[in-house]
């Protein structure tokens, strides 16, 4: 408790202990008004909901950086361990059969891995994943409102088969092209090539990999294809369900011929896949 006396000369005025108290006072309750507002603190009923948004966020932060992280990580993993594709997922979770023998590059025959080449990208020993001069032909076609046929690489079609899907689109495409130079900056052209060949659908039933189809179509194994019947496995792509190079048209011997000399004389342009 304070004490005070009950009158005092200060500054040769006379004040009581009342007058002191209420100046006290006074001066105070100034000091008070003047001061900054303290911010209220969040009323708990807001607290969770300001947590609630922030899951949110941090779950769309997620999903849109999951398409970029997998490919990421799992296209350096995929130099040394051997991939399944998006298809064959598919099919093994919607109860298709999935039929798949892996076969490595070097057991592969000569003229198979030259005829698939010349057939689906002969560039592919000498380009970075992408063939810009096909893309900018097909977007000449596109603008002048033809058809185009995709220029997708092997490479390309590596991206698409392990991390994309199938149907057209240019966002497909989009997602494509800078997949496929991330694959051509990691993986060694021949592994490129050996992925290929192993994952691509090569039948009708579910026979994925050129192992799996040469024994459907041919009933032997893809080691011992000579040219003729390595071009006729070969023009089977892209589309297995309709070409059958067991039993095929004139039109796809025509092809299959076609795709036979060019990979006879492709020379020093398969030197990659040695």
């Amino acid at each position: 408790m304070l004490f005070l006396p009950a009158v005092r000369v200060i500054g040769g005025k006379v004040w009581t202990a009342a007058a002191v108290l209420s100046s006290v006072k006074v001066l105070v309750m100034e000091e008070a008004a003047e001061a900054p507002a303290t911010p209220e603190e969040p009323k708990e009923a807001e607290r969770p909901r300001r947590r609630w948004w922030r899951w949110v966020l941090y779950a769309l932060v997620f999903i849109i950086a999951l398409p970029i992280l997998v490919p990421l990580i799992l296209v350096p993993v995929y130099n040394f361990v051997d991939p399944v594709s998006i298809p064959m997922i598919r099919r093994h979770f919607t109860g298709h059969p999935v039929d798949r023998t892996w076969m490595p590059i070097d057991d592969i025959s000569l003229p198979a891995k030259a005829s698939v080449m010349m057939s689906e990208d002969g560039q592919f020993c000498r380009h970075w994943g992408v063939d810009i001069g096909a893309l900018r032909d097909e977007f000449r076609i596109w603008r002048e409102g033809g058809e185009p046929r995709g220029a997708s690489t092997i490479t390309m079609q590596v991206a698409r088969n392990l991390f994309l899907w199938n149907n057209r689109s240019f966002l497909r495409k989009g997602l494509e092209i800078p997949l496929a130079l991330y694959i051509d900056l990691v993986m060694p052209k021949k592994r490129i090539m050996e992925i290929y060949l192993n994952v691509a659908q090569w039948g009708p039933v579910g026979e994925f990999g050129i192992e799996a189809g040469t024994q459907k179509a041919l009933g032997m194994s893809s080691a011992d294809l000579d040219w003729h019947k390595a071009s006729l496995m070969a023009v089977a792509l892209p589309n297995p369900r309709l070409r059958k190079p067991g039993k095929p048209s004139a039109q796809l011997l025509k092809v299959a011929q076609v795709v036979e000399g060019r990979a006879r004389l492709a020379g020093a342009r398969i030197d990659c896949l040695k």
